[in-house]
């Protein structure tokens, strides 16, 4: 059947209007910004300083204890994320009662927005526990955690995992059921049981979920911004401020637009660069049947 690819551009003339307009266009007037000294506002002159902004990125403490913070920050919970999303999937695709109602729960975090998410745990973590203090005597149990820089940190990845952990368990899901009965039949044939099936064979199976689930973790975690600004604001002292909020506060608070889109295009850079590699790294672990 000869397909007219006339209608093609009916669908994706709509879609790719709005994309350029809110995406592409800003992308590229970003990258002029980044030459520039601006502070915003219209009437403003935009003095060309060339490649200035980018040399006092590298020099900008701040930003460069940020990046480091991201780093650790996406480190932890990607591993926690893809960990404990594993295990759920695992546990929602085995033969348990009540599995769809498991499924539903596990995955609801997800549907809540980040800034009310961020607000929702910015309460059980600093009045719940302050309440829960004052209540029971124990104060070295229960305390304001986002009043102290350690625990204000670790509120962030609890946050972040309890967050992702349920969408990335529903792509785990379809790739365990992808897996067939043949092979894992015939695995058990062999003597593979338990563990030893959910190493040698399941995982490598995975690798193709695992992939996409690095990928979405790697680039959110890094690009976190809205738990960041409901949870904490960056708060106590900037101890837990984030790239992309370090972004906002040189753009919209200080008013440096050149050198705030500056630390954008480094950050994208970054960003690009790292899940480039992790794509092509766990493309390459996987494997056909």
């Amino acid at each position: 059947m000869k397909i007219n690819k006339k209608w093609y551009i009916v669908f994706v003339v709509p879609i790719l209007i709005p994309f350029i307009f809110t995406v592409i266009l800003p992308f590229f007037q970003g990258i002029e910004f980044s030459f520039v000294k601006w502070n915003g506002l219209a009437k403003a002159e935009k003095v060309f300083v060339g490649l200035q902004n980018f040399k006092d990125v590298l020099h900008d403490d701040r930003f460069m204890t940020s990046l480091g913070r991201t780093s650790l920050f996406t480190l932890i919970t990607v591993v926690l994320v893809n960990v404990i999303a594993l295990a759920f999937a695992t546990w929602v695709t085995s033969e348990i009662k009540f599995k769809n109602t498991g499924r539903a729960m596990l995955f609801m975090p997800y549907l809540i927005g980040g800034l009310i998410l961020g607000y929702v745990w910015k309460y059980v973590l600093g009045q719940g526990m302050t309440l829960l203090a004052a209540n029971t005597g124990n104060e070295s149990l229960f305390f304001n955690w986002l009043s102290d820089p350690q625990y204000a940190f670790i509120a962030m990845i609890v946050v972040a995992t309890w967050q992702m952990a349920g969408y990335m368990m529903v792509i785990y899901i379809a790739g365990l059921e992808a897996i067939s009965g043949d092979v894992l039949e015939a695995a058990k044939m062999d003597g593979a049981n338990g563990w030893k099936e959910f190493i040698h064979i399941k995982l490598p199976l995975l690798m193709p979920s695992i992939t996409i689930c690095l990928f979405l973790t790697l680039s959110n975690c890094f690009k976190i911004y809205d738990v960041n600004v409901s949870l904490t604001g960056g708060g106590p002292a900037n101890s837990t401020e984030m790239i992309s909020l370090n972004i906002y506060n040189e753009i919209f608070v200080q008013s440096n637009f050149g050198l705030g889109q500056a630390k954008a295009i480094v950050f994208f850079l970054i960003v690009a660069v790292i899940t480039f590699l992790q794509v092509r790294l766990t493309s390459k672990k996987e494997v056909e049947i």
